[in-house]
């Protein structure tokens, strides 16, 4: 079992930047790839970006990110990060945090076995 908890969102201006954190816990939390997902009011849940759990192994970023936002880990801290810099007010939504086993297709939400609660990023233009 592993407990997901996100921090981090708020209100803030396009342009500017914010880093959310998802602490995991459970005794396996750090052998898991770590996901973000966003969910916008009345759309469905989107891919952010995935690390693998080694953090050295691989990431993905959907396109609409890539670039200004940045995934990262801390298996010491069993912390997943996401820098999000150059924030648009289309990045509103509901930010979370996901952990999954061998996820084999990164940008599929059923691949990932535990969510956290969410954290709301709005972003005012």
């Amino acid at each position: 079992q592993v407990q997901l908890v996100e921090s981090g969102g708020g209100l803030v201006q396009a342009g500017d930047s914010l880093r959310l954190s998802c602490a995991a816990s459970g005794r396996t939390a750090s052998s898991y790839d770590m996901g973000w997902f966003r969910q916008a009011p009345g759309k469905e849940r989107e891919f952010v970006a995935t690390i693998s759990w080694s953090g050295g192994g691989w990431l993905y970023y959907n396109d609409a990110v890539r670039g200004r936002f940045t995934i990262s880990r801390d298996n010491a801290k069993n912390t997943v990060y996401l820098q999000m810099n150059s924030l648009k007010p289309e990045d509103t939504a509901v930010y979370y945090c996901a952990a999954g086993r061998a996820v084999a297709v990164v940008d599929q939400s059923g691949q990932y076995d535990y969510w956290g609660q969410g954290t709301q990023v709005t972003v005012s233009s």
